[in-house]
């Protein structure tokens, strides 16, 4: 049997390299050589324990890489092509994916469906952070990516991009909006291009660390704060001339961001949620109005599917936005631990790590 390498959940606070069968390929499957993939902030709250997962699974789902193998369903792709598939890598088939929601497309069960479905790969079957990955339904998944484009540059597709810009979309800005993002690490980052792209005007950012404040305006932040240095909701009220924001994106996952977040908003705003949170959120009384707000909470999980993967591509590949900046470290799969411990404990001023399973 042919083994490979891959990166594995054994307890909290481990995830080790180990090796594992190549899985067989099923008839409506493909299987991708990974070529590079990264970490997530996801996968660190499953290192932590905060999010539960099965012992002995494969960890990582932004998979770039090459078709190693194809089921016998699958039509339109070749072995030997570069392709991406989302973290969300849906059937298409469920309740959930026919009633728009694909992203929760976690199959039925006598509780019904269970949240967050859609997201596979390192959740409920074997992720990317591996030599190989076994790609489900893949006729709906799998998307080319163009010869001109470099892994890095659509290393954010499969994740980090999809689910940036489903938080500007969920926020419904409109052309001319005043927009606040909290948080400016790599979801932060993707939501802030998603805002300028959908057309805000004004787009205020926040974080602590100043690199990524000066990424933010690379990516189209026009007014960045410092939390460090400013009340910030109080500067948001200020330049807004006390209107307060149409729309404010939170992508840390802390009630600190998500409370800031919902001050900011003008009556009728809408607060887009992006953060996995670990603890209970509490909404306080005064800035949501007693309920009488008029405000909208919604939160998004990204969107996956080939024709997703297509757009985005299309983003990377017009030159509107260039994610390269966000790939600050590269390593092998090999030295992935080490890899873990930079990006979890953020030094070096890291925000994405490339990781090379053939480097």
């Amino acid at each position: 049997m042919s083994m490979m390498k891959a990166a594995v959940f054994i307890e909290p606070g481990r995830i080790e390299l180990v090796d594992k069968p190549i899985p067989p390929v099923g008839p409506n499957d493909a299987l991708v050589r990974i070529t590079t993939t990264t970490i997530c902030g996801t996968d660190v709250h499953i290192l932590k324990g905060e999010y539960p997962v099965a012992k002995g699974l494969t960890i990582g789902h932004e998979p770039v890489g090459i078709i190693e193998k194809l089921g016998s369903n699958v039509q339109g792709y070749h072995e030997g092509q570069r392709v991406i598939a989302g973290a969300i890598c849906p059937s298409f088939s469920s309740y959930a994916s026919q009633d728009g929601y694909s992203s929760q497309d976690g199959g039925c069960s006598c509780h019904g469906y269970k949240p967050m479905g859609g997201w596979r790969f390192g959740n409920s079957i074997d992720g990317t952070q591996a030599e190989y990955v076994l790609v489900p339904d893949a006729q709906g998944n799998l998307a080319p990516v163009p010869d001109g484009l470099t892994d890095e540059q659509v290393l954010m597709c499969p994740d980090i991009m999809s689910t940036g810009f489903a938080g500007a979309e969920a926020a419904n800005i409109k052309i001319g909006d005043v927009v606040a993002v909290f948080a400016q690490g790599p979801i932060g980052l993707c939501a802030t291009a998603g805002a300028k792209l959908r057309g805000a005007s004004t787009i205020i950012v926040v974080d602590g660390v100043e690199q990524r404040l000066q990424i933010a305006r690379q990516m189209g932040a026009d007014i960045t704060l410092n939390f460090n240095q400013v009340d910030v909701v109080e500067e948001i009220l200020h330049l807004t001339g006390g209107r307060g924001v149409d729309a404010a994106i939170e992508a840390l996952g802390l009630q600190s961001t998500f409370e800031s977040a919902l001050r900011v908003l003008k009556p009728g705003g809408t607060l887009s949620s992006l953060g996995v949170y670990s603890t209970d959120l509490v909404i306080p009384l005064a800035a949501f109005h007693a309920g009488l707000g008029d405000h909208k909470i919604i939160t998004s999980l990204c969107p996956g599917g080939k024709e997703r993967m297509r757009r985005l591509i299309n983003v990377v590949a017009s030159g509107r936005v260039d994610f390269g900046a966000l790939v600050t470290h590269q390593y092998a799969l090999d030295d992935i631990v080490a890899a873990y411990e930079l990006f979890a404990h953020q030094r070096d001023g890291v925000l994405k790590v490339a990781i090379k399973p053939f480097a």
